[in-house]
């Protein structure tokens, strides 16, 4: 069988509101047959436009999504599409895109897994829901965060599991942007985790998620392990996602061509491990189809008038981790090729906003080893290193009259806001810009790094714990919301924690 048909995609059955339907119709009580197929992991939304979605679950065995929507959460007018196979060769995980949905609606999908021999045989159905883009000028609010399940700390149900999913699905957002680190493969879970109080953090284990990730399996298992976690599961249901990577989705501070020196590895190559990583991050996250054939993650998402979010693969195109001291640009963070698509996206674009996510943080020294994992070496000089790629970007924004960029990044365990200002640079040739920086979601939190001012980075505001490794039992998980007003234009950031509290907050006005 093909891996298109096994990828069976839908795109015009919405449009044409089909009248489709299995025998056993999915809105009737599913039968009660030994065998039937049951979902596994919950449901997901992602790359949504103002007429499309994709829809992603997971079934315990080889059977189809039978998908339902409808603008109504009662289903009374619901469409019927015959969605994707859910087969071994994918885990029995598989996507379904949604066509011809109504733009800036609140939209409802149910979804139930049919037998493939036997289409009486219906699982118990699940259901979610999704906002699609406005194409007029709306109203627009999302979240962004990254680092989910790392340092040992993972779902420990007597204290609340994932709670931070909880204070974020509180706010209702149109979206929610994982910055990267949405697993831990490098990171086994233990059975307890004993805190500074002497008190014991007691983990839910699995066996995928007990060693390191290194076969395909494991890091498949580390996607099922998170989604145990019953707030999580609740979010994603309910708020549609764009997905990013970065280094813990393979190993920590990983690299092209480099070779582990790490003895709980037998796999040591990197090179064989990242596309195992890939496959597992493609399989489990609900990014478009599309991009999975093409083993993308780079790519910009579109949000109506006010909005678009241009997603960074800082991992999979950079030049080795080093001292940074480069002299000429040799590829940088992001390879050539991307970074010559950003800034053509970035000149295209009519938004009023344009948000980078930046799975790499600019401006904070980010150590590996005696080399560095991030753009900036801290020697607050003339640009170098990955920092010429970077320039080169800042340069072409001033140049080509690009205004209104922000960029959104994770990656250090802590919260913070940053003011780039040429005024204050070694390198000058940019127009000032902010970029905010939040997480853990669920993960160790640390000391803030040293800023580096080649760019002139000021640290405007910073939330961090003072010793290394708190623990998600405290304050110091945190995630950011981006606000754009419809009627003023005006951005406005919020930096949370956990308990959905803003520690901080910025209004930004728009520049025409």
């Amino acid at each position: 069988m093909s891996k298109l048909s096994r990828r069976t995609l839908f795109q015009g059955a919405l449009a044409a509101g089909g009248a489709l339907a299995f025998a056993g119709q999915a809105d009737a009580a599913p039968l009660v047959r030994s065998g039937r197929p049951a979902l596994t992991h919950g449901l997901q939304s992602g790359d949504v436009t103002d007429s499309t979605a994709t829809i992603w679950t997971r079934a315990d065995r080889a059977s189809r999504m039978l998908v339902e929507v409808s603008t109504d959460a009662d289903f009374r007018r619901a469409r019927r599409v015959p969605g994707a196979l859910l087969l071994p060769d994918s885990d029995f995980t598989g996507k379904t895109v949604l066509s011809g949905l109504p733009e800036g609606a609140d939209i409802h999908y149910r979804v139930t897994p049919v037998g493939l021999d036997d289409d009486t045989l219906t699982g118990e159905p699940l259901v979610g829901r999704l906002r699609t883009v406005p194409r007029r000028a709306r109203d627009v609010s999302f979240l962004w965060s990254g680092d989910l399940g790392g340092q040992g700390f993972g779902i420990d149900t007597s204290r609340g599991g994932y709670r931070i999913f909880k204070a974020m699905r509180a706010l209702n957002p149109d979206f929610y942007i994982c910055n990267g680190d949405n697993i831990y493969a490098d990171d086994p879970i233990e059975a307890s985790v004993t805190l500074p109080d002497g008190s014991l953090w007691r983990n839910l284990v699995t066996e995928e998620k007990s060693k390191v990730a290194e076969t395909l399996a494991e890091y498949r298992g580390n996607y099922k392990y998170n989604l145990l976690d019953e707030n999580l599961r609740a979010f994603y249901a309910e708020v549609a996602q764009i997905q990013q990577w970065d280094d813990h989705e393979t190993h920590n501070n990983w690299y092209p061509g480099e070779v582990l020196d790490d003895p709980n590895y037998t796999e040591k190559r990197v090179d064989v491990l990242k596309y195992r990583a890939r496959q597992a991050f493609h399989e489990y996250v609900p990014m478009n189809p599309a991009y999975d054939k093409e083993n993308r993650i780079y790519r910009v998402q579109r949000h109506g008038p006010l909005l678009d979010v241009f997603v960074l693969d800082m991992r999979w195109y950079r030049d080795a981790n080093s001292t940074d001291k480069q002299t000429a640009n040799d590829g940088g963070i992001l390879g050539t090729e991307q970074a010559e698509w950003l800034k053509r996206e970035l000149k295209k674009s009519t938004a009023t906003w344009k948000i980078i996510s930046n799975d790499m943080p600019l401006c904070e020294v980010v150590v590996d080893g005696s080399n560095f994992e991030a753009v900036s070496q801290g020697d607050n000089g003339a640009p170098l290193g990955r920092e010429l790629q970077i320039a080169e970007i800042l340069r072409y924004l001033k140049h080509n009259g690009i205004k209104n960029v922000v960029w959104l990044t994770t990656d250090v365990h802590y919260t913070a806001a940053h003011y780039f200002d040429p005024d204050k640079a070694a390198f000058q040739d940019f127009d000032p810009f902010w970029q905010f920086t939040t997480g853990p979601l669920h993960a160790g939190s640390f000391p803030p790094d040293a800023v580096d001012t080649t760019f002139g980075a000021q640290q405007v505001f910073v939330k961090a714990p003072s010793y290394a490794n708190a623990s998600p039992a405290t304050e110091f998980q945190f995630f950011g919301q981006i606000s754009i007003s419809a009627q003023s234009r005006e951005l406005t950031v919020n930096l949370r924690d956990n308990s959905g509290a803003s520690l901080w907050s910025k209004v930004l006005e728009p520049r025409r």
